[in-house]
């Protein structure tokens, strides 16, 4: 704001008086505002290794089959449990086809002219789990899953604790039919939704033939690893 005096019959400008803000002026014309400190709230971490309790959660979910390391599918990472289809991995090698995992060609086993001829899915997958830290990234991993068989999420069990878990999680775990496992500080679990069986699976397609290859391909990683080791 500008005050004037009077001298000798005329106005003269006076300095701008200093205003009381919030906020200052700095280079370029833009605004800095005050921000008031925040308090931290530290993140809740796993217990354990992301495949220990994977192998804990199988167990408990009763999924018998080889709980393989966290790898990284559809842009999701999750662990998968399955078992090598020991017949059909044996013609498979009869007739030098291993593991596919190139899309476009795996994509082309479901056309109609080439279902026939296609080699037989070689990896039975019996679950996939999802381990994460908060409900909305371990749901978003395993969903794209659940959509051909059983899914679940393994979550340390301070998350499910809070209202958003009871209110926002769990009608949609009942929903896609996931289970959700909890693991405490000390590394124990426990159960804390049972999976839903009865709902529409979706049936082959190039995305589980896909899925499978990829499967497929890691068991046999997996088991090559624990001849050498023994």
């Amino acid at each position: 704001m500008l005050l004037c005096r009077v001298e000798g019959g005329g106005l003269v400008a006076a300095t701008p008086t200093p205003q009381n803000t919030e906020s200052s002026t700095v280079d370029g014309g833009a605004k800095r505002s005050r921000s008031l400190p925040s308090r931290v709230v530290p993140p809740i971490e796993l217990p354990a290794s992301v495949d220990e309790l994977a192998g804990k959660a199988a167990a408990l979910l009763g999924w018998r089959g080889e709980v393989l390391p966290e790898v990284t599918m559809l842009g999701r990472k999750v662990c998968v449990v399955a078992k090598l289809r020991t017949d059909v991995h044996a013609e498979r090698i009869a007739m030098g086809i291993g593991p596919v995992t190139d899309r476009a060609t795996v994509d082309t086993w479901t056309w109609p002219e080439l279902a026939s001829s296609a080699p037989a899915p070689a990896a039975e997958i019996i679950g996939v789990l999802a381990v994460g830290r908060h409900w909305r990234t371990a749901m978003a991993s395993a969903v794209p899953f659940a959509r051909y068989g059983e899914a679940a999420m393994v979550l340390p069990s301070p998350t499910v604790l809070t209202e958003d878990y009871v209110v926002n999680c769990l009608p949609r775990a009942r929903a896609y039919g996931l289970a959700v496992v909890t693991a405490d500080p000390n590394g124990m679990i426990d159960m804390d939704l049972e999976g839903r069986t009865e709902r529409i699976l979706l049936g082959e397609d190039p995305v589980s033939r896909w899925i499978n290859e990829h499967v497929y391909e890691q068991l046999l990683v997996t088991q090559e690893v624990a001849a050498e080791v023994e």
